[in-house]
């Protein structure tokens, strides 16, 4: 059984849920804590009354760490939520010591396939922590500038490596978390340029071109249709990125897709017509 965790709020909570949707399809066995950040997301989460969504009032996060108390009221909404990052797979596997390992995704994520790609390397490697390029093509490499690795997708064993590495984190972010490059750091995200280098073999960095595809990194690989799914490459699109997919109005999404480059219409419809489709069935009640 594979422990996944996220944290969203009412903001986020279509997507959340579609991310879930896709999830629960593709990993059956899955399941899910969610930070639940007000009192709606937690109340909608609690009436789905599915066992394997599990989802946690920020109160109680933050009712067990004074150092986000401390820095709640120095930071923006955004901010905060970056500072929340380290801390939130830092206290599941504290309060669930029988959890082997999590997983941290985003909660604009969506499953496309079976996630055993996912996790494939890491268990071939033995690292403790495992983390995702950006995989920016030369012609938008100037982004690397917002970091290397992308905080989407994280996997952390529950082992002295994974949670002193953690630890590490998160006294980084609740030093610095905001909302700008400033020197070498940005966010939560560009202290992780420095972990293959600081914490050698207990990183892992996953190249499977299938995990964290997204619009700044599609545009590199041949994408095709297989066996019903989607191929990248040799490999299967397991999940996607949708980042900046952001809601208008009416069921009318801004795909957010422009600044980096807009797919081809054959397969924008193939995967953003698949996620576009979980949202409104999960906007209208009807997944």
């Amino acid at each position: 059984m594979n422990h996944y965790c996220t944290y969203f709020d009412r903001g986020f909570l279509i997507q959340g849920l579609a991310l879930w949707h896709s999830l629960r399809r593709h990993d059956p066995a899955a399941v899910l804590w969610v930070l639940a950040l007000d009192e709606e997301t937690a109340a909608v989460l609690t009436r789905g009354g599915d066992d394997r969504l599990r989802p946690v009032p920020l109160a109680a996060l933050e009712a067990d760490d004074r150092g986000l108390q401390a820095v709640k009221v120095k930071r923006s909404r955004a901010e905060y939520y970056f500072t929340l990052s380290p801390c939130w797979p830092r206290w599941l596997l504290q309060t669930q010591p029988d959890l082997p390992a999590v997983t941290y995704l985003d909660a604009d994520l969506f499953f496309f396939s079976d996630p055993r790609g996912l996790f494939a390397e890491m268990a071939a490697s033995g690292a403790s922590v495992a983390i995702t390029a950006h995989r920016f093509p030369p012609a938008l490499q100037a982004y690397e500038k917002w970091g290397l690795y992308n905080v989407g997708i994280q996997i952390f064993r529950n082992d002295d490596r994974s949670r002193a590495i953690l630890a590490d984190w998160r006294e980084r972010c609740l030093e610095w978390c905001h909302d700008r490059l400033e020197g070498d750091r940005f966010a939560d995200q560009k202290y992780l340029d420095a972990w293959p280098g600081r914490f050698g073999a207990a990183v892992q960095v996953i190249t499977h071109a299938g995990v964290n595809l997204a619009p700044w990194n599609w545009m590199q690989y041949s994408i095709t249709n297989r066996n019903g799914g989607i191929a990248v490459g040799e490999v299967p699109l397991i999940v996607f990125h949708f980042a900046r997919f952001r809601p208008l109005s009416g069921g009318i999404w801004d795909s957010g897709q422009l600044e980096f480059g807009v797919m081809p219409r054959t397969l924008r419809k193939k995967i953003y017509g698949e996620y576009w489709l979980a949202l409104e069935q999960v906007r209208t009640g009807s997944l």
